[in-house]
């Protein structure tokens, strides 16, 4: 029963997707031009620099609209950002990725130029919303990158329709399991990656900039994000402050379930694709992505440095190297 269920909703998804995709430029789409503060060779130094971004919408099959930033040609490489991110953020990336690929990012539901709605707010839709995404685009197959919250979306999508359609897998410095239960070890933590004990306190300090300590939220991330230690960082952090308006309120509606999951299960047993893990010495999360290389077969490891903006920003912070490493493993 389960499994027919599963097929008919399958189907359903498949009819709701829309027809041919047409996208109009970002130029258009945000209204205005957008010179970037730093100049820095070989990145736009204005939006209108970057002619191929455009951006699109699709509605999901509960209603929800949901846009798309896209460049290039090619195989197709889509995109999952991580919690309170979107597309504008992975403006650097794009540029240099899509001389070789047909670049997607998701604006998840609630976060980027998406729309805000009170219901859907878990991980298992988002991961239905980025089959429905695969589906409007009649992607057969296609490599898959996620970032922060984006990595889990994706080990749900996993979870629920297999790999199928995923010819390659990146993970870029996720937490296996953000929630650290309290009969742990300290080794099972690490190996998960917990970083909170106390979801409704991290939520608070997430969205409200409520007190916290280390021993209940670990809010290195928060501190890594608010250095703005990188120029080009820099850039794309105020491009996307420039065009987006976040909503607190709507963005913290997925953070419980997305907190409160736990991955290991799909990480251990149920990844089957040759998959990248990128993470660095100043990430809180190093230990669970050492541990993630360890149980994923055909995984390749990296592991930045300080130097190279080795923390949970890195591919923003650094996205020369992050876009080369990321190639050399998308064409191995």
């Amino acid at each position: 029963m389960r499994k027919q269920l599963l097929r008919a909703f399958c189907a359903l998804s498949l009819i709701a997707a829309s027809g041919p995709v047409v996208a109009d430029p970002a130029v258009s789409v945000l209204g205005r031009d957008y010179t970037f503060p730093n100049r820095i060779e070989g990145l736009p130094a204005r939006l209108s620099d970057f002619a191929g971004l455009q951006i699109n919408s699709f509605v999901t099959s509960d209603g929800a609209r949901l846009s798309y930033w896209e460049a290039g040609q090619g195989r197709p490489l889509v995109f999952m950002p991580g919690w309170s991110a979107n597309g504008a953020e992975f403006v650097n990336v794009m540029y240099l990725l899509s001389r070789h690929y047909h670049v997607y990012v998701l604006d998840p539901r609630n976060q980027g130029l998406s729309q805000r709605v009170d219901y859907g707010t878990r991980i298992s839709r988002f991961a239905v919303d980025l089959k429905e995404f695969a589906d409007h685009l009649r992607l057969q197959s296609a490599d898959f990158v996620g970032w922060s919250m984006g990595a889990s979306v994706l080990w749900s999508y996993i979870d629920l329709f297999g790999t199928g359609r995923i010819r390659r897998l990146a993970i870029i410095d996720e937490p296996i399991s953000i929630y650290s239960h309290a009969d742990w070890s300290e080794r099972e933590r690490l190996e998960a990656g917990g970083m909170t004990t106390s979801p409704e306190r991290m939520i608070a300090a997430f969205t409200q900039g409520a007190p916290t300590n280390s021993l209940i939220v670990d809010m290195s991330a928060v501190e890594r994000a608010m250095a703005m230690d990188a120029p080009a960082f820099q850039n794309s952090a105020s491009f996307a402050r420039e065009f987006i308006q976040n909503d607190p309120a709507a963005m913290a509606r997925v953070l419980f379930d997305h907190i409160t999951n736990d991955w290991r299960d799909v990480v251990r047993r149920k990844i089957n694709v040759p998959t990248a893990i990128f993470t660095g010495e100043l990430s809180h999360n190093l230990p669970s992505q050492r541990w993630m290389h360890s149980v994923i077969p055909d995984s390749t490891l990296h592991v930045y440095s300080a130097a190279e903006q080795g923390d949970h920003f890195l591919a923003f912070k650094n996205p020369e190297r992050f876009t080369r490493d990321l190639r050399a493993f998308l064409e191995r």
